[in-house]
């Protein structure tokens, strides 16, 4: 058995499980979300507990498994409790503001760079008071479209590794690299 697909999804009061036509719809507090079942997959209630049965020991049967648990312990956590990922827009001159649901960006451009959000993406923006570093907080009930979405947005300006400035996820650390180490002189062989 699968280390991971073996375990049972403990499901929080307020959400629900259901099968539609192939397909698994986890209902809860914060929404609903729907995800197609793989091929002998299958899925069982059983005590407030959501049980990921397979078929066989195949090795596609195997992966399938343990990857379909986890997609449902996502769904799980998300409709009962949602995700959010945070960026931090670091730089001088660098800055963030909500124009409606989207987001308007000043990140070292000739132009302002606006972001409008995924279908169940909500986004917040604010800034750190000590320091002058705006953040950004992308909320949703669906992980992988809000790492998608903080993806897409992180690409925009990605950190750089001399000054540090760009957007980064908070958190994250960023290799740096030392400026010239050479100051005046050409150096080299005559």
């Amino acid at each position: 058995m699968s280390r991971i697909g073996k375990l049972p999804i403990a499901l929080p009061s307020g959400v629900e499980v259901s099968r539609n036509n192939g397909n698994v719809v986890v209902t809860g507090p914060k929404g609903t979300l729907e995800r197609p079942l793989p091929a002998g997959i299958d899925v069982r209630v059983e005590n407030g507990q959501l049980l990921v049965l397979r078929p066989d020991d195949l090795q596609r049967s195997r992966a399938m498994h343990g990857l379909t648990r986890s997609l449902l312990q996502n769904m799980v956590t998300g409709v009962s409790a949602g995700y959010e990922r945070v960026l931090d827009i670091v730089g001088v001159g660098f800055r963030a503001e909500m124009v409606g649901k989207a987001v308007r960006m000043s990140v070292g451009y000739s132009h302002l760079v606006e972001v409008h959000p995924k279908d169940g993406i909500t986004f917040e923006v604010g800034q750190e008071t000590n320091t002058r570093t705006f953040f950004l907080r992308i909320k949703g009930i669906d992980k992988e479209v809000v790492g998608q979405q903080a993806a897409e947005i992180r690409s925009l300006k990605k950190p750089e590794p001399y000054k540090g400035k760009g957007i980064r996820y908070r958190g994250e650390a960023i290799r740096r690299k030392a400026g010239k180490s050479g100051k005046g002189g050409k150096g080299g062989k005559k």
